[in-house]
């Protein structure tokens, strides 16, 4: 019952699988049938042959086996395939000049007629649809034996087909070779394995319905546009695992013959046999499986006679972009990850990274899973850095311990290096000049360099010297903004100190003037109790920026403002306040009161002596507007937009350049701007716009409204 269940199965199974491989036929027929220019002469030649599969896969689906028509079908089929080879030799015309060929192909037409006058001599179909009685196997051998030299001389027929063929005109044959290639390499298995068994084999019968899919499929492709770009190119990773997997059914037919052969012997003897066997197969997988040097050694010869280059190129610089990306740690630092990059590429499993120092040596820069190497403060000498600047050489330490050098890099090479049995390789990094040199340590199992080695690990390290070279930039432009900063703010100090300077020089000058006079002693005190206070102040100043505090806004009376800057020049310059508003903004007080006195002072400078200098202050119910108004040399429009606000760029004889700069900075700070008019020869308009205490208090308490509506 068992077996008969099995036997149905297999039945419903084979009818699926035909019926599949008819919609496939037929599918392919219909798509070809559109596009049979693209295979010239034979496309009419295929997509009959497609149709004529199409019924035979039907019969086999829906008729019992033994049927008449299937045996018929097949036959035609057959002759149907060796029209459409005979067409494809005709698509470069070979047809005509291949003298050989012509008497195999009417053999084989003659082969496929016999066929079809067998199965319609046959009155009684019982197996397979070959035409074969139960009373005679003698039609039954005469069948197979037909069938069998049909699919030799097809596969010979298809091999001069392709050999013979010139480059441009196998990119349009190899589909549909392909395609009949596997056609017949299955029917020659098939008919072999029922020749010699004299029966026929149902079971892999069932599946020759894959075939006719695999078939269909390919003659499509060929169909396609564009399918001379298609070549099929295993990657080394398909390749290894199918490898493995070979290896792994050889292993098991091994067993399966050893335990047959042992089931045959019988006895005690075989039973001891048997337990050896299983011990000497555990041994040996535990001890080979594991073993990386086994991996490598495999890979190694795969790679050398399965490939025409070593390396998969893509895969490779994927990697290596990935690993210099982020690599396989996180937050490794970028030193490591150039070894790594290098190291993977060599399949070396660790190695470091000397780079130079300001002395030109190199010496360790990174380590990457080589933690017991002992590596002197000076790696290598200057003469050994500019060897390899120079030369670029990739160095395979073995052939330097074997007395073998290329370019005279014995003597540039240390001796540390030379005593480590793990050091394997140099590989310096060029970017225009020498970057660093990674030392590789020794793969397993080690092998010699070739050309492709050097090639590809010379690109790579040019590439990691850029990058290296790029964070290096990157790195000293970081520190050159770090100690700009620094310049910046002690360039503030000093402008700050060199205006109490000259105020305090003028007052020496005109203390030897005027000391004896009660208005200019009273006028000298307010000078320097005010330079006291600057002083002071600067003092905060630099405590903030050495703490990264910033300056405090609060409500500030601008009018008391603008008359202590009004006070300090008192005789020295005429500062007229021209409209003074009484208005409160948000700010700092010292800050706006520096503010102005630069802009007060640059107008005082700007213009001649007679020429009053005139402050103003308006509000307009939002915003505080103070002006500085002077009628001196003014500045070009070019000059405004920019030089003016540029830092360290002055027109003064011995001017910083960074008071416009300052002041506008601190105005920003502010919640303000600063604007400036001015015509050459004319005069200039500086305009500081500052928010007023009200008009910001509100704004504030319409920014919290909103913010507690959103929550």
């Amino acid at each position: 019952m068992i077996g008969s269940a099995a036997l149905g199965g297999l039945s419903l199974f084979g009818s699926l699988i035909q019926l599949a491989a008819a919609i496939a036929a037929a599918g392919a027929g219909m798509w070809i049938a559109s596009r049979r220019e693209r295979f010239g002469s034979a496309g009419v030649a295929i997509v009959l042959s497609l149709l004529l599969t199409t019924f035979w896969c039907g019969t086999l689906a829906f008729s019992p086996a033994g049927n008449a028509r299937q045996g018929l079908l097949e036959a035609l089929t057959s002759l149907s395939w060796l029209l459409v080879v005979y067409r494809l030799f005709a698509g470069d015309g070979r047809h005509t000049s291949l003298a050989p060929v012509r008497p195999l192909m009417l053999v084989l037409a003659g082969v496929a007629v016999a066929q079809i006058f067998l199965e319609l001599s046959v009155t009684q179909f019982t197996l397979g649809g070959i035409g074969l009685t139960n009373s005679s196997p003698q039609l039954f051998l005469l069948a197979t034996m037909l069938n069998l030299l049909q699919a030799v001389g097809g596969l010979m027929l298809l091999h001069n087909l392709y050999v013979g063929a010139s480059q441009q005109a196998r990119l349009a044959l190899r589909w549909p070779a392909l395609a009949l290639a596997a056609l017949w390499g299955f029917n020659l298995n098939l008919y072999a394995i029922a020749y010699l068994g004299r029966e026929w084999p149902a079971e892999l019968a069932s599946a020759r319905g894959l075939i006719i899919i695999g078939l269909s499929v390919l003659m499509a492709l060929g169909g396609a546009k564009g399918q001379e770009i298609l070549r099929f190119k295993p990657s080394r990773t398909v390749t290894f695992q199918s490898v493995s997997l070979i290896v792994i059914g050889a292993y098991l037919t091994a067993m399966v013959a050893g335990a047959q052969w042992l089931a045959y012997a019988g006895g005690d003897f075989a039973q001891l046999m048997q337990l050896s066997f299983v011990i000497a197969a555990v041994a040996v997988a535990a001890v080979l499986i594991p073993s990386p040097r086994l991996r490598g050694w495999v890979r190694v010869m795969l790679v050398k006679h399965f490939f025409q280059h070593r390396y998969d190129y893509r895969l490779e610089w994927m990697r290596f972009t990935r690993t210099m990306a982020k690599g396989d740690e996180p937050g490794l630092p970028l030193e490591q990850r150039a070894v790594q990059a290098i190291a993977d590429i060599a399949e070396s499993p660790g190695g470091m990274l000397l780079t130079p120092d300001e002395n030109g040596e190199l010496t360790l820069a990174a380590r990457w899973q080589w933690p017991s190497a002992e590596v002197p403060a000076s790696a290598m000498s200057t003469a050994a850095s500019a060897f390899f600047e120079q030369n670029g050489l990739i160095v395979d330490l073995d052939d330097l311990r074997s007395g073998t050098e290329v370019s005279g890099e014995l003597a540039h090479v240390p001796q540390w290096l030379l005593d480590d049995p793990r050091a394997w390789a140099l590989v310096p990094l060029i970017h225009e000049r020498l970057a660093g040199v990674v030392v590789l340590t020794r793969p397993s199992p080690a092998r010699k360099f070739d050309w492709e080695d050097f090639d590809l690990l010379r690109v790579a390290g040019q590439q990691l010297a850029s990058y290296l070279a790029e964070h290096a930039m990157q790195s000293a432009l970081a520190e050159a903004n770090r100690f700009e900063d620094f310049h910046r703010r002690i360039a503030f100090v000093m402008h700050d100190i060199k205006n109490l300077a000259s105020q305090l020089s003028l007052l020496v000058r005109n203390a030897e003037l005027h000391a004896e006079k009660p208005e200019f002693r009273a006028d000298m005190l307010v000078t320097l109790r005010n330079s006291a206070e600057k002083l002071n102040t600067l003092l905060a100043r630099l405590s903030r920026y050495v703490s990264g505090g910033s300056d405090r806004v609060t409500k500030v009376p601008v009018a008391d403002v603008v008359r202590q800057v009004t006070a300090q020049y008192g005789a020295r310059h005429s500062v007229v306040v021209a409209e003074c508003q009484p208005c409160t903004v948000m700010a700092n007080s010292d800050a706006l009161e520096q503010v102005l006195v630069h802009l007060v002072q640059n107008a005082v400078d700007a213009s001649r002596p007679d020429a009053p200098v005139v402050l103003s202050l308006t509000s307009d119910g939002l915003k505080a507007k103070i002006e500085v108004v002077d009628a001196g040399c003014g500045m070009t429009p070019e000059f405004v937009r920019t030089k003016l606000f540029k830092p360290f760029v002055s027109s003064k004889q011995g001017g910083f350049g960074i008071g416009a700069f300052e002041a506008r900075e601190l105005v920003k700070a502010m919640q303000g701007r600063l604007d400036v008019e001015s015509r050459e020869d004319l005069g200039s308009r500086f305009i500081i716009t500052l928010p007023l205490a009200e008009a910001s208090s509100l704004h504030q308490a319409f920014v919290a409204a909103d913010l507690k509506q959103v929550a």
